[in-house]
Order: C-alpha cells, then structure tokens, then sequence
C-alpha cells in the first residue's frame, strides 16, 4: 500500500510531461541555455500555470534514425502527455532518402501514441541549394505524416524568423529569436495543453 502510495503522486506528476524530442534547434545550440526556446516555453507554462512541465530530450547533429533508436528509452524515462517531435533537417542537410526520414518520422509518432502520448510534428525547411524537386519532396513529408497520424503539425519552425536573426553558421537562430520561436510552437501547442 505504502509503495502505491509512494507511486501514484510520482506518476501523476509524470503525465504532465511535454517531452521534446529534436536535434540542435531545440537543444539550444550556440546558446546560453536559459535564452532557448525550450526553456522560454518552460517559463510560459508555469506562468500560465498550465501545470505541464517540459523535459528536452533534444540533441544536436540528431537524425531521424538517431531518434527511432532513442525514443522507446525516453518515452519509458520521461512518460509524456505530450511529445514535441522537431526531428528531420540534419537528414535533409545531408541529402537522406526522403522515404526514409518519413518512415523514421512514422515510427517515432507510433511509438509515441502508442504510449498515449499525443503528438505535435514540427517541420523545417531545407535552403534553396538542396534543389527544388528534393526541397518540395522534404517538406511534403510533415503534412502528410500529420494527415495520416492525425496530428497537429506546425509546418516550419523559424516561421518568421529574420534573415539577420541567424547565427553565423546561417542555420542556427540567435537568441533574440527565440521568443518569437517559442510562440510559434505554442500556438500549435496550445491546442494540446488539456
């Protein structure tokens, strides 16, 4: 009895877990952690008082097929509500077979639903020099997994995000860019927060 009574305030608790799960533009890459994204939405949701907390399972250089590895460990670790799946440029930089990365997509929204999470895809554009047939392919991937999993997807992360909002690497936002990055997210994320 006393176990169950230990258990049941832990996992209660555990259920209110948004778990992100990206590469480097949600692991804050090139920032001083408090500035990122992650932990500005962090800070909204307390304000709000939501009652969710956030838990980045993001790592930089991350891949698709890096992610299907992971996510039965972190869904198992972390036990989310919601997971944030912000996978997929690190592929597409390198040229990966777009089958492969929606098949990789697929299998981590499943597992994840699977688990009674719910799901938000976020989505990223590729720059224009990876070539039109291969960027369009790339981005049709995220709302045709959201039609077929039926989930929310936010098309493109850095929506809106200036060209001089960039570190010099010209794919990493600064950090007076996440605010506005926080809020795209959230806008989709909201609709989840229940």
């Amino acid at each position: 009895m006393l176990v169950f009574a230990l258990w049941l305030p832990f996992n209660a608790h555990a259920e209110k877990n948004i778990l992100v799960f990206g590469d480097s533009l949600s692991a804050g890459y090139g920032l001083a952690i408090e500035k990122s994204w992650i932990n500005l939405l962090q800070q909204e949701l307390q304000r709000t008082q939501s009652g969710f907390s956030v838990v980045n399972a993001s790592i930089s250089g991350e891949t698709t097929t890096g992610g299907r590895q992971r996510i039965a460990k972190a869904l198992k670790q972390h036990r989310p509500a919601i997971v944030i799946v912000e996978l997929g440029a690190n592929d597409g930089l390198r040229g990966a077979p777009v089958r492969d990365i929606e098949a990789n997509l697929g299998y981590i929204i499943e597992q994840s639903q699977s688990f009674g999470a719910k799901v938000l895809l976020i989505g990223i554009r590729l720059p224009p020099n990876y070539g039109e047939p291969y960027i369009t392919q790339f981005a049709n991937v995220y709302p045709r997994l959201a039609h077929k999993y039926r989930i929310l997807v936010l098309p493109f992360l850095l929506e809106g995000v200036a060209a001089d909002q960039f570190q010099a690497d010209n794919l990493h936002p600064v950090a007076t860019a996440q605010q506005h990055i926080m809020l795209n997210v959230l806008q989709e994320l909201k609709h989840l927060l229940h």
